[in-house]
């Protein structure tokens, strides 16, 4: 191994929020290894998803480019409008090129039924997983570099923490980049009897199986940290715990009924879906021992998604001039001293086409302008969801993706709302009408944004509008074709 490069793994959890872990102020979920990453490394408190929901999030996270510009606007993969355009280039793509051995563990959603979006086509030597949104716990299907395999009877995160493990072990001697993408806490709620027990009577029924399922996840993050230690590389690998998006506060369905999730969340409102601080802003924590991250340190600036690409780069000493313009910043000299220049970053998601001026926002400092959900833009078809579900039990296929336009309308918004999340972190306090000037300024700057990525969208033209390929690639190379 080259001892001048880091390794690198980045942990993604599947629908954690902010409070769903100990170190973040939760006084029941138990996540004793997570707490111990913070401990050992740095915590930021202000760390934002790219977008309140999966496949917009993690398109952002792998190209540290804004979802809609990379084509990735919703999550229906028999719409196309979860994939990054073949043009971008992702992590995997970036530490490859730059001579890493690069894998990914766990949930994909960035585009199947095509497999020139299977990861091992993005960048992604080594991929064990799923391509779909969601995957059962007990009885799931997964895909091992082309290739299906059926349930072993194994707790599926326990078999995405064994293969992280078994990944750590067969390439110590190398410089590595893994992902570990797990699907906790997403439904469906199925957590182990031990592990559910343990919260049963401190909360509601489905939330005990819901930290249930974080402690698992908890006990195989510990597990990859033993790795490293007993392979001699964790002073020079940096481990990055996150999550994809804000928690679903809703209704779940869990033994046969429909059952509240609401649990604690911190001092924010909102959930998934929602560009408010509940959807948006997730925990993250870094640990790099020989990277000059001081352990116990906090950050309390905002970092987004975006910042990730060039950030973990900078770590390496590696470019990214292969990738197109990047709105992400390295922001190694703020976690290494606190050295911040603020940004202004912006967000909107509805269902399958962005909308002006829906579930959106825009932060400037301590302001954050937001305009709020229009129900009528958040309803997602029936036959949509039969595709997801189909693939909780089918081995993944080829088949094109459904080109119609899907017709509706969307009531005129209202006004948007502006608040000091420096001072009012839930969003109660809308100033608007006593900041008119900075109110009006951030709307334009809002919209002229949406106009900028969203016209990129239209004119890639190679993103999810393009042709469909259905030919499977070459398995001699199995499906991976690094960058020359």
């Amino acid at each position: 191994m080259n001892d001048t490069k880091p390794n690198i793994i980045a942990i993604m959890a599947d629908d954690l929020g902010y409070g769903d872990i100990g170190v973040y102020g939760n006084p029941i979920v138990d996540t004793p290894h997570i707490d111990a990453l913070a401990r050992s490394g740095v915590r930021l408190d202000q760390h934002y998803s790219a977008s309140p929901i999966c496949a917009p999030a993690r398109a952002a996270f792998l190209t540290g480019r804004y979802n809609h510009r990379v084509g990735a606007v919703d999550v229906s993969s028999n719409r196309g409008v979860d994939r990054i355009a073949l043009c971008e280039r992702t992590l995997g793509d970036v530490f490859s090129h730059a001579g890493y051995v690069t894998g990914m563990i766990g949930k994909w959603h960035n585009g199947l039924f095509d497999m020139r979006h299977h990861p091992n086509a993005r960048g992604f030597r080594e991929f064990l997983g799923f391509l779909n949104g969601g995957m059962g716990y007990y009885d799931w299907i997964l895909d091992r570099n082309g290739s299906s395999i059926r349930s072993d009877g194994r707790y599926l995160t326990d078999v995405f923490s064994d293969e992280a493990v078994s990944f750590i072990h067969r390439h110590a001697a190398e410089n590595f980049f893994l992902t570990v993408t797990y699907n906790a806490p997403h439904s469906p709620l199925e957590a182990p009897e031990m592990d559910a027990a343990v919260f049963e009577g401190t909360c509601a029924p489905a939330v005990a199986a819901l930290y249930g399922m974080i402690r698992v996840m908890d006990r195989g993050i510990g597990r990859i940290l033993s790795a490293l230690d007993a392979c001699g590389l964790s002073e020079n690998t940096i481990v990055l715990f996150t999550s994809d998006n804000g928690p679903f506060m809703g209704n779940e369905s869990y033994r046969g009924a429909p059952q509240s999730m609401l649990r604690y969340n911190g001092p924010f409102s909102g959930m998934k879906y929602d560009v408010l601080e509940g959807g948006i802003r997730v925990p993250a924590v870094l640990r790099w021992p020989g990277g000059g991250l001081s352990g116990g340190t906090v950050r309390n600036d905002m970092i987004h998604f975006c910042d990730w690409i060039p950030t973990l780069a900078a770590c390496a000493g590696i470019r990214t001039d292969i990738c197109r313009p990047l709105d992400g910043m390295d922001m190694l000299p703020y976690l290494q001293s606190g050295a911040y220049a603020p940004v202004k970053r912006f967000w909107q998601y509805n269902r399958y086409e962005p909308a002006l001026n829906c579930n959106a926002a825009m932060r400037d400092g301590d302001w954050k302008l937001y305009w709020p959900r229009v129900s009528a833009s958040d309803k997602k078809l029936e036959g949509d969801n039969h595709w997801y579900r189909r693939l909780f039990h089918e081995p993944h296929f080829l088949t094109d993706i459904d080109r119609a336009p899907i017709v509706r309308e969307i009531p005129t918004p209202g006004t948007p709302k502006l608040f000091n999340i420096a001072d009012d972190p839930a969003e109660a306090y809308d100033r608007a009408g006593a900041e008119t000037e900075r109110a009006g300024r951030m709307r334009r700057e809002l919209e002229n944004w949406f106009e900028s990525v969203n016209r990129e969208r239209r004119n890639d033209p190679d993103n999810w509008r393009g042709e469909n390929t259905m030919a499977p690639m070459k398995t001699d190379v199995r499906f991976f074709s690094p960058l020359s």
